[in-house]
């Protein structure tokens, strides 16, 4: 299975990057996981195409069984850069690569409560292009700079928990 690791922030030092790259060691043989780029989009506008940067994510994005979005939390929803990538590959609405493809969301904040804001506000808006987002066990990481070491996600039980909630909603074979 071929899945999409999209990453909500730009930061060298993010937790959400560090811990999408280090669930990508973790998924087996199985499951390959790729992350995408989404920091050379240009900002959405209708009157052009958005050019090699949009076209190569759409492609990306076709190709992948799934995708994993794992975000931050930026003031109570998802990061500019994240909707904007979004916004780009949705069209056209209600035909967009998006539609009928299996999304997972993790959010992960330095805060208390761990981006449920912008997990439920990314889950609403993949709703609204048709994306199938499972329900399954919420993966919400809390306090996420105490996890990280050298862009390395180390939290033990965060990992083994947000491994079984990929493969359970990705329905891996043999799990």
């Amino acid at each position: 299975m071929q899945l999409l690791g999209i990453s909500g922030s730009l930061r060298a030092a993010s937790s959400s990057t560090a811990l999408l790259l280090t669930l990508k060691e973790r998924l087996g043989p199985d499951i390959t996981l790729t992350q995408a780029v989404i920091g050379d989009i240009p900002l959405y506008n209708a009157d052009h195409d958005g050019g090699a940067a949009v076209a190569r994510l759409r492609a990306e994005i076709e190709m992948a069984s799934g995708l994993i979005f794992v975000t931050p939390e930026y003031n109570y929803s998802i990061p500019g850069v994240l909707k904007n990538a979004i916004d780009w590959v949705s069209r056209p609405a209600y035909a967009s690569p998006f539609k009928g493809k299996r999304c997972m969301v993790i959010s992960v904040s330095n805060g208390a409560l761990g981006g449920v804001r912008a997990q439920a506000h990314l889950k609403y808006i993949l709703n609204g292009m048709l994306a199938e987002v499972p329900p399954t066990m919420e993966v919400v990481v809390p306090r996420s700079q105490g996890y990280v070491r050298e862009q390395h996600f180390d939290d033990e039980s965060i990992l083994k928990f947000a491994t079984q909630a990929i493969q359970d909603s990705f329905k891996v074979p043999g799990r």
